[in-house]
Order: C-alpha cells, then structure tokens, then sequence
C-alpha cells in the first residue's frame, strides 16, 4: 500500500504545477547593453544627450551583483545656432544590492553605486568654432561615481530587458559634473 500512495505522490509531482527557472544565483554572469537619455529628452534639439553602454554582471549571495561595463555619452552644448559635442568614455566598476524581487523571481529592482573614470573630449579636441570664437575647455581625464536605481524583468530564462535610473557625478574636466541619464537595455544571462 505504502509503495502505491508513494507513486500517486510522485505522479501527483510530475504532473502538478511547473517548475521555475532559477534566477540571480552566486556565480550566474549576464551580458547587460543599454541605451539612456543624458539630461532629459530631447533627441532632436540642439541640447540632447545619449549614451551606449555595456557590462558585465556577476551576481553573488542575496541575489546582489557586481557591474563591470564601458560607457559613450554625448551631450550638445547649444552655442549660437550649432552645438558643441562633449563626449565622455567611461568605465565602471560598482555594486548593486537587490531592494525588491516578486515571489516568482521575474522582477527585480536594484539600487547600486558605482565608481567612475574615463576621458572627455570637447569639440573633438578643436578649440576654435566656427564664428572665430576659441574654447577654453579642454579634454580630461575624469572620475567620480554614479548612483543606479535599476529593474530586471526576465521575459526568457536567459533573457531580461533593464529599465535605469542614473545620476553620475565627474570631477577633472571643465563641463557639467553632473549628469541624469534614464534609459532602457537588455541583459543575456551566459552561465
């Protein structure tokens, strides 16, 4: 009898519910690319800013994650009736802690810091505009830190589109320190 009701349990198993994929384990690596607004959304105007990025994430214990990743951002200056291009090339390392997950691990919302450093170029290195004028800007090396608030929702087991909230503070160039960037990505999880 004891052998019977163990194989309807175990029928009753196989055939009942479904099995979850299992998310943000120790050691798991996923290949994140996005792409922001720099400064508010103005995509056409003479003042909008973008960036590209990627990273890679290695998830620890908790569900928490270390970001290692590479960022282009370009914000026009207006100046008359043209722009000035001020370019940043970054490279980040930081550490985001999981604030919030849903019961079935598909969203996650992180809040992270991250520290900073790269080089910004102004005008592409040409001091003089176009009217004569001469740029006392000039292109540096930079550094500092940015601020995340970052969602995850996996549509796939390995595939999860990222939604962003950044504020990144820059000391050592001559432009603006500071920069909000909110923007949309994907992640593909590799291991």
């Amino acid at each position: 009898m004891r052998k019977y009701i163990a194989i309807i349990i175990a029928s009753l198993a196989l055939f009942t519910g479904q099995a979850h994929a299992q998310r943000c384990l120790p050691k798991m690596q996923g290949i994140e690319v996005r792409a922001d607004m720099a400064d508010g959304f103005n995509p056409g105007g003479k003042d909008g800013g973008y960036s590209f990025g990627a990273a890679l994430s290695t998830y620890t214990k908790r569900g928490n994650k270390w970001v290692f990743g590479g960022e282009y951002l370009l914000k026009n200056n207006p100046y008359k009736d043209t722009k000035i291009p001020v370019a940043q090339f970054t490279a980040e390392g930081g550490y985001y802690f999981r604030i919030l997950s849903d019961a079935r691990k598909i969203v996650f919302v992180y809040a992270g810091t991250s520290a900073l450093a790269g080089y910004e170029s102004v005008n592409w290195g040409k001091k003089v505009l176009h009217d004569g004028s001469t740029l006392h800007d000039r292109d540096a090396f930079i550094y500092g830190g940015a601020l995340t608030l970052d969602v995850e929702c996996y549509v796939a087991d390995r595939i999860a589109l990222l939604a962003n909230l950044r504020e990144r503070c820059l000391w050592g160039g001559d432009t603006r320190k500071f920069h909000t960037q909110f923007g949309v990505g994907i992640k593909f999880i590799i291991n």
